[in-house]
């Protein structure tokens, strides 16, 4: 039957939201890379801006691949494990399951973010082979597993489920698990096996601070992230003209303007407390502590973002802060080397997000999210908000699972590529730096080398005007 007017209006109107969102987060892959650039020493700019290309070039086919239909392959045998359908987008459109051509490239943005967290775990040291290697294994079949658990209607922990778990399903509504945790555990198996850059820690175990050659990079590639993250959480409403029964003036559009604040409130919290707290450990204020800070509250508030007041973002934010410094010292007496913080950031963030989400998530804002406000619906909510274990038992489920599942996976790819002798570089091309070992030459043109070049161009000129 063809669609009426209103409900194709409807449906541009959705589409045009989605495409919007998606475009956004791939802006962040813009931010990553700058982020990145600025937080290595020079020697290793170009490598970490190639990594930066290669993660959205190799994820792209590899999710078009494989990896949607891994996430959201969902046939006539419903999987609660893995997605079996929709390879290299076969059927797709598809109006049974609701999938189209800008729900797919909505997604693939999430994908490739992945890679890009655990490429910051790992930079400075590693061959770039490993990096193609890990690169499409991560985004083609590890991160879809989990995103299948927790955003298909299938999955076992998703909330949508017709089986819910513990009544209740995990809550992770645009990825401090999914997402984020996935990439910090992965980049933790990298970092760990791969062991502390040269000069890192000393010989009696001190840490010795490795400084990014660029802060201006860094706060650059901060506030590239947060305007991402405006499609990254209330783009994933996936629609925007969504009523709520019952109600004249309420809908996901609202929802959409609540997630956007809470979003901010959670980064800006995050960001003003551990300028504070770095301030009371080290003597100074540092720049680039509050960018890392600011991306700690946006990651955490990721899970609970559409469910939660905007007073909850605040706490969200305050305690993300104290788990990044708190992990980032954790990291320096364990001797563990993140040039990043991705691990800490990602991972610790990412963790305390889904048991935010389990502790503050608002009744009224659940069951609007995954039930569209149908009157009647009883569903369980955060635990602080009275709604009991369900939630956060749930929650905690996916986190117990998601670090197993990718410690299952990760740790043998990173172990077996360390055993053939394929992820880290030798220590003299370490010293040397990866773009001069590796791609050719430096990412920046020194000024003396800038003025050689100048003059031999104008001799040449000379030369054949004579």
């Amino acid at each position: 039957m063809a669609a009426s007017w209103e409900e194709s209006v409807e449906y541009s109107i959705n589409t045009i939201y989605l495409l919007f969102s998606a475009y956004l987060v791939f802006v962040m892959q813009l931010g990553f890379a700058m982020l990145c650039a600025g937080s290595v020493r020079a020697k290793n700019a170009m490598n970490i801006m190639l990594t930066n290309v290669v993660d959205a070039v190799v994820g792209s086919l590899s999710y078009y691949l494989f990896g949607f239909a891994f996430a959201f392959g969902e046939g006539s045998n419903a999987n609660p494990f893995i997605g079996t359908s929709f390879f290299a987008l076969k059927d797709i459109p598809n109006s049974t399951y609701d999938y189209d051509y800008s729900f797919f490239l909505f997604q693939w943005a999430f994908a490739i973010a992945v890679a890009g967290i655990t490429s910051g775990s790992i930079a400075e040291r590693t061959q770039f082979s490993a990096y193609l290697i890990f690169s499409c294994f991560l985004s083609g079949f590890v991160y879809p597993v989990v995103a299948h658990w927790v955003w298909s209607s299938t999955g076992w922990l998703s909330p949508n489920s017709s089986n819910l778990l513990l009544g209740s399903g995990a809550i992770d509504f645009a990825g401090s698990g999914v997402v984020h945790l996935v990439g910090g555990v992965a980049g933790f198996w990298g970092s760990f096996i791969e062991g502390p850059r040269v000069g890192r820690f000393d010989a009696f175990g001190k840490a010795i601070p490795i400084r990014g050659h660029n802060a201006t990079l860094v706060v650059l590639g901060t506030f590239l992230l947060w305007f991402g993250w405006f499609g990254f959480n209330p783009g994933s409403f996936d629609k925007i003209l969504v009523a709520y029964p019952n109600t004249s003036d309420q809908g996901n559009w609202t929802g959409v303007g609540r997630t956007a604040v809470a979003t901010t409130l959670a980064g800006s919290t995050a960001g003003i407390v551990t300028l504070f707290g770095r301030r009371l450990l080290v003597g100074h204020w540092d720049a680039l502590d509050v960018c890392n800070g600011v991306l700690g509250g946006f990651v955490s508030i990721t899970s609970g973002c559409a469910v939660v007041e905007p007073w909850a973002a605040v706490v969200c934010g305050f305690f993300a802060a104290c788990v990044l410094i708190g992990f980032n010292i954790l990291a320096i007496k364990l001797q563990f080397d993140d040039p990043l913080e991705a691990t800490q950031l990602h991972g610790g963030c990412g963790a305390w997000g889904l048991i935010f989400t389990g502790l503050f998530a608002k009744e009224e804002f659940v069951v609007q999210a995954y039930n569209a406000g149908a009157v009647g619906t009883v569903r369980p909510y955060g635990l602080f908000m009275g709604g009991g274990w369900g939630l956060l038992g749930a929650q905690v489920a996916e986190l117990l699972a998601i670090a197993g599942w990718v410690s299952l996976t990760m740790g043998p790819l990173f172990y077996t590529l360390h055993k053939l002798r394929i992820l880290r570089i030798s220590v003299d091309d370490e010293i040397a730096g990866l773009d001069v070992s590796s791609h050719g030459g430096h990412a920046y043109v020194h000024a003396e080398e800038h003025q050689r070049r100048f003059y031999a161009d104008y001799v040449r000129i000379q030369g054949n005007r004579s």
